[in-house]
């Protein structure tokens, strides 16, 4: 999969998202077998949960003028504050590429323990992330990544080429359950100069064509509700008959689903996008055409505020084997359904 320096646009997410950072901070054993044999305390920590040294943590992302993104500054937030050893040093959001410049050299003079950085241009931002690890400063690239893994000690991030796999194997196993042999299939996309909507589309494509169906009707829209709504009615006045939609960003979903509402289509069945939390209410109504949704979840923040954490006490994750944080982490893109959607409504969010 590729990775975008442009990168994926914004929405909001529920208090509870916090709780995607859980996964970094478990327990492990350090007794000795009952044999006296000496074994490697491999991620011996004990409890990452508890206190530990200090740390102060620079966190700098773009505006929040789209839900998804301020999800991640709110994520942020709220994950420092799980911590009484955290202090978060957060710059205002800036779309401007050289303010942001500005306010990462900033922290970096300050002398924060880490960084935490969400990159409007991960291109842009690549000079100042490397001038924080030449200084001793471990930077947790979130998202955009940056030119050069020099550049940052950890990425996290979402996978754009799996949201369209899985999306696509959902639509193709559902279809075949309801015995459609031969569906028409569309696809709104994002904006199909960005990288992100290219490796969308083309894990929907892979995706489909392993079960042999295809996308037969596809538009691209720009993650907003009035091009999607735009965008979707100019594909139903093409496709007079739909089995399946895929949407690949639920705030852009909003105009979706009005366009469907508004032609009185419901011949078909859609999948969303990212995990916003108006879908999945519309999921568990079950009342419409929504029946899905394909995470690309926000509370990734909050997982990188646990990793630059630890990062900053010189601790590693203790589940895991290695002694060391790893260098990537890519979060999965789960699928949404009324049967499951319970389990993810804490890390939906508003679009």
């Amino acid at each position: 999969m590729r990775r975008t320096n442009l990168g994926r646009r914004g929405f909001l997410l529920s208090a509870a998202g916090v709780g995607a950072g859980a996964v970094l901070v478990g327990c492990t054993s350090n007794e000795q077998p009952s044999d006296g044999n000496q074994q490697p305390q491999v991620g011996a920590q004990g409890s990452n949960a508890e206190p530990g040294d200090p740390v102060t943590i620079g966190f700098s992302a773009p505006a929040a003028d789209h839900g998804w993104m301020a999800a991640m500054t709110i994520n942020a937030r709220e994950a420092a504050g799980q911590y009484s050893d955290v202090t978060l040093e957060a710059t205002e959001g800036t779309n401007d590429v050289n303010r942001q410049v500005a306010q990462v050299e900033s922290l970096i003079s300050q002398g924060v323990d880490a960084l935490v950085i969400l990159p409007f241009d991960g291109k842009a931002l690549t000079r100042v992330g490397r001038q924080a690890m030449d200084a001793g400063i471990p930077v947790i690239n979130v998202d955009r990544v940056f030119d050069t893994p020099l550049a940052y000690r950890t990425w996290i991030g979402g996978d754009n080429y799996r949201m369209g796999v899985n999306a696509g194997n959902y639509i193709a196993e559902r279809l075949k359950s309801e015995n459609v042999s031969n569906p028409v299939i569309g696809e709104v996309a994002g904006l199909d100069s960005l990288p992100l909507t290219q490796d969308r589309s083309q894990g929907f494509a892979d995706a489909l064509a392993t079960h042999g169906f295809e996308v037969t009707h596809r538009v691209a829209a720009e993650f907003t509700p009035e091009t999607g709504q735009e965008q979707t009615a100019n594909l139903l006045q093409s496709a007079q008959d739909l089995d399946a939609l895929w949407n690949h960003d639920d705030d852009q979903g909003i105009g979706v689903v009005a366009a469907i509402d508004a032609a009185g289509r419901d011949d078909f069945f859609m999948v969303g996008g990212a995990g916003s939390r108006n879908m999945m209410d519309l999921i568990k109504a079950d009342s419409g055409p929504v029946k899905a949704t394909v995470l690309y979840s926000p509370s990734m923040a909050a997982s990188a505020i646990s990793l630059a954490r630890l990062l900053g006490q010189s601790k590693g994750m203790s589940d895991l084997a290695e002694h060391e944080i790893p260098a990537e982490v890519t979060t999965y893109s789960a699928v949404v359904t009324k049967d499951n959607v319970d389990s993810y409504l804490d890390v939906g969010f508003d679009s």
